[in-house]
């Protein structure tokens, strides 16, 4: 979950690469995954496709156990809002989805309105809970 993710986790990356536009997509899912290089585009195995990775830097230390690195990478499922906009996630958005406009090297990235599919409910507002609008 991109709550979950811990700035320790996410400090050596360098850059960001898309494979998508991102432009009209609400939000993406977000994971670390253990891959056995810094640079290349990692592997994919989960239903969906995968969106975009993170790289990291040069001076990024592999796992002594098993000699993989913790990076980051952005995908979408197949039951997510840009292929069933009326689908489960037509308003909400998966605990792992952040609005990809929120996202860059070393900074996880976080929900908005768009990203949740709308304005806040009135359940927040009463709460007085505001997503930001990016």
């Amino acid at each position: 979950m991109s709550a979950l993710i811990d700035p320790e986790d996410i400090a050596h990356e360098e850059d960001l690469v898309w494979l998508e536009n991102t432009d009209d997509l609400d939000y993406v899912r977000q994971s670390l995954d253990r891959v056995s290089t810094r640079r290349r585009q990692p592997p994919y195995h989960r239903d969906g496709r995968l969106v975009g990775y993170a790289t990291l830097t040069k001076n990024a230390k592999p796992s002594r156990a098993s000699g993989t690195f913790l990076r980051r990478v952005f995908w979408l499922a197949p039951h997510d809002r840009d292929q069933d906009p009326d689908g489960l996630y037509a308003t909400g958005a998966p605990s792992e989805a952040v609005d990809p406009r929120t996202l860059a090297p070393t900074v996880k990235g976080y929900k908005t309105e768009r990203s949740e599919g709308g304005p806040a409910s009135d359940a927040m507002r009463e709460m007085g809970i505001e997503l930001p609008k990016v």
